[in-house]
């Protein structure tokens, strides 16, 4: 539940912050007729991230095991590839995501401003598109599917909160210090996701070692104990676990964590001396009160 509460969390803040951003730039435009514009894109990106977790609960019944098991681990796959890229795109882009967005409406605010709900769809449909896919693997990893919805739940929830007081100016947050973090532990839970998604494959006999067992801490740590299921919430970790997902958990986290920490420390070097403000700039409000990352 917690690593899904900060997949909602992380994921809907970033939706957050884009909306702000996008409707503050209006307001400061005098533009407030495109709000509902933007509003309109997002609502059809919550309905497209609603649309892709129904087809992905629903569409894999009736299914062979074999088929079930290949289209989990591809799924799982594709989840941690989402993640990963999400994670850097933001460490990359967070510094300047305010001024990329800004550029996307001026292009857009010619005739009747329609491409508006492209832009909000595009930027908050990618969230919710990551969002539903890392949801569906973390269900499938545990067996459970209220603990995860709710944790996701309770984490957008918190990020909307956030992102309103954000806008309204009565919030400071570090950004860059909650990105970084959170971008390092999501590292880890995708490992886990990863490694999870391999299990599927050879439990489908797509990929060989099913049976080859690094270690198993069963007795130790027993699947349906509450630490037991603590761990395969959080942390996807399983108490017996083969070679090959061993293998590649090792080879996933090491070199992108390695290079997150890496990227990471070089990002904040130039953000002290020039301390640059990503913070959106609301008309007839008080500054949003958002420390650059």
């Amino acid at each position: 539940m917690l690593a899904n509460y900060l997949i909602g969390l992380r994921e809907g803040l970033e939706a957050a912050l884009i909306v702000t951003i996008l409707i503050a730039y209006l307001v400061k435009l005098d533009r407030r007729d495109l709000i509902p514009r933007i509003w309109l894109g997002v609502g059809l990106a919550v309905l497209l991230a609603l649309g892709i977790g129904a087809v992905l609960t629903f569409g894999t019944y009736g299914l062979s095991f074999t088929a079930q098991e290949t289209i989990g681990g591809l799924l799982s796959i594709v989840a941690t590839g989402l993640v990963t890229w999400m994670v850097f795109w933001m460490l990359r882009t967070a510094r300047n995501l305010s001024g990329h967005l800004r550029s996307n409406i001026d292009h857009h605010l010619v005739g009747s401003g329609l491409g508006l709900v492209v832009v909000a769809f595009l930027a908050v449909g990618r969230e919710g598109i990551e969002t539903a896919l890392f949801l569906w693997a973390a269900v499938q990893a545990t067996g459970q599917t209220a603990l995860p919805l709710t944790g996701a739940a309770l984490g957008i929830v918190t990020a909307i909160a956030l992102g309103w007081l954000i806008y309204a100016g009565m919030l400071k947050i570090n950004l860059a210090r909650f990105f970084t973090w959170s971008g390092a532990i999501l590292i880890v839970v995708a490992a886990g996701v990863l490694s999870y998604g391999v299990h599927d494959l050879q439990e489908a006999g797509l990929l060989p070692g099913l049976n080859a067992l690094a270690f198993n801490v069963s007795a130790a740590i027993p699947p349906d104990s509450w630490y037991g299921t603590l761990l395969k919430g959080t942390l996807n970790f399983s108490p017996a676990t083969t070679w090959l997902e061993l293998g590649v958990w090792v080879a996933y986290v090491v070199p992108t964590l390695g290079l997150f920490i890496r990227l990471s420390r070089q990002g904040t070097r130039p953000a002290q001396a020039t301390a640059p403000s990503t913070a959106p700039v609301a008309a007839s409000r008080p500054r949003a009160s958002v420390d650059a990352p």
